[in-house]
């Protein structure tokens, strides 16, 4: 421990600044051992130089972090008053500074690890997605185990922190009070701008507060974003933060709808015998949407015929099967990066930019959805989900969106003719094969037509299978595998039981996942490639549809379009995505959201947009996303016309209460 005191009175400013030069090792450190544990995210294009811009960058963000947290320390630190140089006081002090930058250091190593599903920093938002959780402290305590260096890491950082600290050296007995107090005051006076100037981002009046959004200048990808943050920076600047703010890229209303609408007129402007021509009657087939926990294009060998040289075979064989009897598409794309993205992406065709649509002010909006528009049709709708009520908050989603019923663990438990709690996978929720039968079996009981859909949850962490599968399904390549074995199986057995159930022949399934999650092949590590999910349209009874692959772009907001023109719906409705299969391929489209940058997928390129300017463009035969093509592609400025259009109609949209035909 070295003290201070050789510089009088000027020795608490000199300590303090000492220790938080510690802080910013701190920091450095856990930003290091963050691109360690994640490095094959990173690793793509990261030069030395590169990575010195980026460390650069990044202790703009330390700073404001820092000075943020360390308040409450720099204030007992240049507290004017000579009776605090004591022991017992400084003791207080180190004890302070000790726990505000071990909480700092434990939550990045904790996001260290949350990175690989979200691939950003940890939000505020966080707190929401969990909060009707009740099984967080034995899911810490699992990834505390596997993950046993950083606790290590940890507690030698803090040891170093606890040693190195420096103190004063000061006692008040021999202090001239006020010579002391005034030193000590003009220290705080003159360090008060630095802090504001750190706080801010910089010293200039022109400097707005730095944001999240910031980071995008030190990088050459948008996942990148995440290594120059530190995340108690991205936990207080959004703390009460409006989440939309509306862009002013187009003044008049009529040119922007022009260019996009998420408003579709169904085939409500076609009437007589023009209508009959074009299409029957409103169909009404039975709509069944599965929800695949964390099931990933990646883990499907039919969706990767040219993965590893052509020897790829995946981990799906029943999903292989089904694909081969089913629609699907070249390429197909998750809107967001967790579950609760999944959900009103699929089920109200509602991407997430930003934060998580249910986690804003906006989600008390009304908001329509697949279960609304056909409930009002006459549709018993339902929402399957193995979990306790209240979890992800699904419930109180899908009651918003027009499923009449929901079914979770309780109910599976009530219900004599299964396993019961014995099924529970003593972390998220029932075990995936009984649950699946379970749904199968309540959709035999209820009246046709009707509308469900499941959110399965096995192949989720911490990653385990039933023992007595432990044999069958043994760990292969990733942690995940074992698991997406398992569940492919199940969605085996329900499609097996479904079969010989009366309505079958009468549904459409679509089935798809809510995000992608841990990988194993560069291309499915890159801004693109982590948001690649199935989407996989099987109509048994009809057999006009041939299975094929289309060449075309078809994403999760497609979903509602998609099945509306299926069933030939005939009124207006909402939904920001497309009908695919109605669709021009090059017509066909993707957008989604990754640390301040919007992905807009189109006609064989994927354009990276900052909210301001075009980051870069990429073929998309360019998997690993090497050569920018800014500048070079004919298509670059449509497509910026297009994404604007598309963000200026989604922030306008969550701002003004507009997300249903009946808000117009």
């Amino acid at each position: 421990m070295m003290k201070t005191k050789r510089f009088g009175y000027l020795a608490p400013l000199t300590a303090m600044l000492c220790n938080l030069g510690i802080a910013y090792i701190l920091y450095f450190l856990a930003r290091i051992i963050y691109l360690l544990v994640n490095y094959s995210y990173f690793e793509q294009g990261l030069s030395f130089s590169h990575l010195m811009e980026m460390l650069g960058g990044g202790l703009v963000f330390d700073t404001s972090a820092i000075l943020v947290t360390n308040i409450p320390y720099i204030v007992l630190m240049l507290l004017p008053w000579h009776r605090k140089e004591n022991d017992t006081y400084q003791q207080i002090c180190k004890w302070v500074f000790s726990v505000i930058n071990g909480l700092a250091l434990a939550i990045n190593l904790c996001d260290s690890v949350y990175f690989r599903y979200t691939m950003r920093r940890t939000t505020t938002t966080v707190f929401s997605e969990f909060s009707n959780e009740g099984n967080l402290g034995s899911i810490f305590l699992t990834e505390t185990l596997h993950h046993w260096y950083l606790v290590i890491a940890f507690v030698l950082l803090i040891w170093g922190v606890w040693k190195l600290y420096v103190k004063t050296g000061l006692e008040w007995k021999r202090l001239r009070p006020w010579p002391y107090a005034l030193t000590v005051f003009l220290s705080l006076a003159a360090f008060a701008p630095f802090v504001v100037a750190g706080i801010r981002g910089g010293f200039t009046t022109a400097v707005r507060p730095i944001t999240i959004s910031n980071a995008n200048q030190y990088v050459n990808r948008p996942i990148e974003a995440a290594l120059v943050l530190n995340t108690p920076f991205s936990l207080y600047r959004t703390i009460g933060k409006a989440v939309f703010v509306v862009p002013d890229y187009y003044q008049n209303e009529q040119e922007m709808e022009a260019i996009y609408s998420p408003v579709h007129t169904g085939l409500s402007g076609i009437s007589g015998e023009s209508r009959d021509t074009i299409a029957p009657g409103f169909i009404k087939k039975n709509v069944v949407v599965l929800i695949v926990e964390s099931f990933g294009r990646e883990y499907i060998g039919a969706l990767n015929k040219t993965l590893e040289n052509g020897q790829y075979r995946g981990y799906t064989p029943y999903v292989d099967s089904l694909i081969a009897k089913s629609v699907t598409f070249s390429h197909t794309y998750c809107n967001g990066r967790k579950s609760i993205d999944g959900m009103p992406s699929i089920l109200s065709s509602i991407p997430m930019f930003v934060e998580p649509f249910f986690l804003t002010p906006a989600s008390m909006n009304h908001v329509s959805g697949i279960a609304s528009i056909l409930a009002a049709e006459g549709y018993q709708t339902a929402f399957f989900h193995g979990a306790q009520r209240g979890s992800m908050g699904f419930q109180a989603f899908s009651r918003a969106t027009g499923f009449q019923d929901y079914y979770g663990r309780e109910d599976y438990d009530a219900d004599t003719r299964f396993g019961g709690d014995e099924d529970f996978d003593g972390m998220w929720a029932i075990w995936d094969e009984p649950f699946l039968q379970y749904y199968a079996t309540k959709m035999s009981e209820m009246k046709e037509p009707f509308m469900t859909a499941i959110f399965t949850a096995s192949s989720h962490h911490p990653y385990v299978i039933p023992e007595k599968y432990k044999a069958q399904y043994p760990e292969e390549g990733i942690i995940i595998h074992k698991c997406i074995r398992y569940t492919d199986m199940a969605i085996g057995k329900f499609f097996e039981k479904a079969s010989l159930e009366p309505w079958f022949n009468n549904t459409i399934f679509v089935l798809t996942s809510d995000h992608t999650n841990l990988s194993d092949h560069a291309f499915y590590e890159t801004d693109l490639g982590g948001f690649c999910s199935p989407i996989i349209i099987y109509e048994p009874g009809n057999a006009e549809r041939q299975p094929e692959i289309q060449d075309k772009i078809a994403q999760q907001i497609d979903i509602l379009p998609t099945i509306m023109g299926m069933l030939h719906y005939p009124k207006p409705y909402f939904g920001f995505g497309v009908d695919v299969l109605n669709t021009p391929a090059e017509d066909t489209w993707a957008v989604n959201y990754l640390n301040g940058i919007f992905q807009y997928v189109k006609q064989g390129h994927v354009l990276q947009f900052d909210g301001t300017q075009t980051k870069a463009v990429y073929a998309l035969s360019d998997s690993l996303m090497k050569q920018n093509l800014i500048g070079k592609v004919p298509q670059q400025p449509q497509m910026e016309r297009e994404l604007k259009a598309i963000i200026q109609q989604y922030m306008t949209r969550m701002t003004q209460d507009k997300l249903s035909v009946n808000n117009e």
